[in-house]
């Protein structure tokens, strides 16, 4: 709206010397320009202007170490007015000092570094949440108490109505002073319960994430030290005459967590290619590989799920074992629980629960290893803490394609490989 590309309703000012230069988020295409180069492309378009107001739209998909900084370098000297959309931490953490914190149709603006952000918005839900615990303990207690009197009170009606068939008193003293107080208690229940619902609004507002602790179903109890990749002395390459990557030596075991960065053409995605038998890639030296069966491959684009399928099928077709009860409880850990979100279909899933349900699904059945290419590409910060959520609890070996080092650090990886051409 702002670069003039998109229509809109309502006013919008823009200074008269205002010069916008516009970097849409970069979407991968099939010719021979990898996502990197595209966006450098866009941004040199973009900056040839010389623009006093520069918008970017998730600038650091796609790029790899070296071209993250330099884009950092960039942005953290840029004279001009910086507006950037983004999920990178270190892009937040780096670059700015104000914040437009976008939900629900609404904007909340926040001076000062990222993380004092992230902390007030966690300090804020667990303020609320301790006011809800408190209000709930005055609520059951105010129900014990109410049960307590109307037990009295029944009591002092059965005595009352004795006294009276005897002529000893009239009721009406005793009647009023019960109902007198249940209904001050009623009142203040309908307090409580006020209460609480502001409390329940205001929790929802922050919209902080729910976590995700999942539950993995492992079929086999296999020493978890066992390899399951091991590379001696290897190649690999299209070309038999020049391969892309020589001299590798690689080994996995069951229980590792193992990183694979290198900037863009280091070779990376052919080393996937390699391991997960690709035809057209060749590899030469010592390789075992564990079976077909036994490895995982995900990428940042979930590939590995049907779009005609429903929720509740892409599980179903892998934990053939499991009941109705058994499936909608596992697909509860992974936040999928109402009946729209279980059986709707995958093409109408929004980027996040894509990557959720293709964890679920590795997770419903674990292979030994599991091969993650970029997969926090294109993530906002709620499903990319998810993804890390998981990963972090994996029982199985993993191999991690990745330019994101906080990503990384956080996963726990054992070793990181680098690749240089």
């Amino acid at each position: 709206m702002i670069a003039g590309v998109a229509p809109y309703e309502g006013f919008l000012a823009l200074p008269t010397n205002a010069i916008c230069g516009y970097v849409p988020q970069v979407v991968l295409e099939t010719d021979a320009l990898s996502g990197g180069e595209r966006f450098n492309a866009a941004l040199s378009t973009a900056l040839s202007r010389n623009p006093n107001m520069l918008l970017l739209d998730e600038p650091t998909n796609h790029l790899d170490a070296r071209n993250r900084k330099s884009l950092l370098r960039m942005l953290q000297n840029y004279a001009g007015t910086l507006i950037v959309v983004s999920h990178d931490l270190e892009v937040l953490r780096t670059c700015f000092q104000t914040f437009w914190a976008i939900d629900q149709g609404s904007i909340e603006i926040f001076s000062g570094v990222y993380d004092e952000y992230a902390r007030q918005s966690y300090a804020k839900k667990i303020a609320l949440e301790r006011e809800l615990l408190l209000l709930a303990q005055e609520r059951h207690d105010l129900h014990e108490k109410r049960m307590r009197e109307q037990e009295r009170t029944a009591k002092s009606r059965a005595k009352g109505k004795s006294n009276v068939l005897n002529k000893k008193w009239m009721k009406s003293i005793g009647d009023l002073k019960g109902m007198k107080a249940e209904k001050a208690q009623g009142k203040k229940l309908s307090s409580i319960d006020h209460k609480k619902g502001d409390l329940l609004g205001r929790l929802s507002e922050l919209r902080l994430p729910e976590s995700i602790k999942p539950k993995f179903v492992i079929a086999s109890r296999e020493s978890r030290e066992q390899v399951v990749l091991q590379i001696a002395h290897g190649a690999v390459g299209y070309d038999f005459h020049e391969p892309v990557l020589r001299d590798i030596n690689l080994s996995v075991l069951g229980n590792q967590k193992v990183a694979i960065t290198g900037n863009n053409g280091s070779g990376k995605t052919t080393l996937v290619k390699a391991v997960l038998g690709f035809d057209e890639v060749y590899r030469t030296g010592e390789w075992f590989v564990s079976k077909n069966e036994e490895i995982g491959y995900l990428d940042q684009h979930y590939e590995s799920i049907d779009p005609e399928q429903s929720v509740f099928n892409v599980i179903a077709s892998v934990a053939l074992h499991w009941n109705t009860v058994e499936i909608r409880s596992y697909l509860n850990d992974f936040l999928f629980r109402k009946n729209e979100e279980v059986f709707m279909l995958v093409k109408d899933l929004s980027g996040g629960e894509k990557a959720r349900l293709s964890l679920a699904k590795v997770g419903a059945k674990p292979p030994k290893l599991l091969i993650l290419d970029e997969v926090t590409n294109n993530l906002d910060l709620v499903t990319r803490e998810h993804v890390i959520q998981v990963l972090q609890a994996y029982p199985g070996a993993l191999l991690l394609i990745s330019h994101d080092e906080d990503f990384l650090l956080r996963v726990g990886v054992d070793f990181v490989y680098s690749l240089s051409i």
